[in-house]
């Protein structure tokens, strides 16, 4: 169906047809999987399963149905195949075999969806060994496998080895692959998400952009990675503070997601929830409440109870209540959030947010000894694991300021707004709503000196 007078689009299609193994209906299954068609793709697998006379067909076909449970987000039942195909491997196969690497690399997939990261990590370099002895040093399974510890690493908050570990990727990508293919987006995805997380946002809107040019040349306009890449632009602009382009990227791809996946998929949780943080920083604080209650209801149905993405929308609701001036829940989902947070192995900056969001709870209750505590502690996460000049360091240096500026303390006050200006001139946009702010706080307290 492509322009074969289109040297690009030729490249890629025959590049896709090498990728696609089998025959018959196997293939097929294969090239639904591709194109993103899900549902048609596990149908016809049951239906093979259903016929499949040997081994090996079996547990290629248990294989193809993990990663379909994966998609739809129902990681258990992934899990559960995995260890179907893999359990036919173990039989006949020594337990480094090259032809297992992809099963250990899926398994490590299902358990980093399900915020398992230490369990992630453990499979993934599994795949890792076998590959670096099996493959030669540019093939693609390899930069496929660098790329996988790099999301996990920037799930854990370790900015620097994630990018070790995509820039790895990327080297190889470049080498081995059509400028077209589809994993060249996801990685200039990828290296954008941990620019975005350094809040090196420029950068990160780069490498977001590239990604999308590919995956609109490439991929179906209905296909969940245009819905990523429209999210993630999304999250830079509402970080640079233009809430209007955000909102504006966070609805297309709702849109996508609300055609390509099932109804309480937890990946249709991520453009809720940051419809609901653009709506709370634009102060309507009831349409933000909606949107996070959609986003909590899809990841209390669809994720385990300990998922530390179900911490992250507790605490953004707990900070709308605070807004709204009802302390008493902004208080009690706050610490529903640092429950999950303070007991399982998540990123320890959304930790932070929340330890954050509690002190200005407290600030605003006039409880100035308990907010300075949780203050304290976000702010020493976030130096430990940010740039000096991160934009979220400035935030919390603003909020001390205005901590220490409530009981007179002008001298300490002024000490943490003029960190958060310095690093808010050098790092945001000029009209950025938190610069204005922390001018403002800073005017305000000159004048008390």
């Amino acid at each position: 169906i492509t322009d074969e007078s289109d040297p690009q689009l030729a490249g890629l299609t025959n590049r896709i047809k090498e990728e696609i193994d089998g025959r018959g209906w196997y293939r097929m299954g294969q090239l639904m999987f591709k194109v993103g068609h899900f549902d048609q793709a596990e149908e016809l697998y049951n239906e093979l399963l259903n016929g499949a006379s040997t081994n090996s067909n079996r547990a290629f076909i248990y294989h193809m149905l993990a990663i379909m449970k994966n998609r739809q987000g129902k990681y258990p039942e992934a899990i559960e195949f995995y260890e179907k195909s893999l359990e036919i491997g173990r039989k006949t196969l020594p337990e480094d075999d090259a032809s297992l690497a992809s099963t250990y690399s899926n398994i490590g997939q299902v358990y980093k969806n399900m915020g398992e990261y230490s369990k992630a990590l453990e499979f993934y370099e599994k795949s890792l060994k076998i590959k670096e002895i099996s493959l030669p040093p540019t093939h693609p399974d390899l930069a496929n496998s660098y790329n996988n510890i790099g999301q996990v690493y920037k799930n854990m908050g370790d900015y620097t080895k994630a990018l070790e570990y995509y820039e790895k990727s990327h080297r190889i990508l470049e080498i081995s692959l059509p400028p077209t293919h589809p994993h060249l987006a996801t990685s200039y995805n990828n290296i954008g998400g941990v620019y975005s997380s350094m809040g090196e946002y420029s950068k990160a809107l780069e490498y977001y952009e590239k990604s999308l040019k590919i995956r609109e040349i490439s991929l179906p306009p209905t296909h969940p990675d245009l819905a990523t890449s429209y999210n993630n632009i999304g999250v830079v602009y509402y970080n640079m503070g233009d809430c209007t382009k955000a909102l504006e990227s966070h609805e297309k791809s709702l849109k996508i997601r609300e055609i390509s996946l099932p109804p309480n998929h937890p990946d249709l949780a991520y453009p809720y929830n940051w419809l609901g943080r653009i709506n709370r920083n634009m102060k309507d604080y009831e349409k933000a409440l909606s949107y996070f209650q959609i986003s909590i209801s899809i990841r209390e149905q669809a994720l385990p109870e300990k998922h530390p993405n179900r911490a992250v929308t507790y605490s953004d609701i707990g900070d709308v209540h605070r807004l709204m001036g009802d302390y008493e829940r902004a208080l009690a989902f706050h610490q529903k959030a640092l429950n999950i947070q303070e007991n399982v192995q998540c990123n320890p900056l959304d930790c932070a947010t929340t330890y954050m969001n509690l002190g200005e709870t407290y600030r605003e209750m006039n409880d100035y000894t308990t907010a300075l505590t949780y203050y304290q502690k976000g702010l020493k996460i976030r130096e430990e694991k940010l740039a000096k000049t991160h934009p979220d360091l400035a935030v919390i240096y603003h909020n001390m300021s205005k901590l220490y500026f409530s009981p007179q303390k002008y001298s300490m006050a002024m000490k943490y707004v003029q960190q958060a200006v310095e690093i808010g001139q050098e790092k945001l946009p000029a009209t950025h709503p938190h610069l204005v702010e922390y001018r403002e706080t800073f005017e305000k307290i000159r004048k008390k000196q």
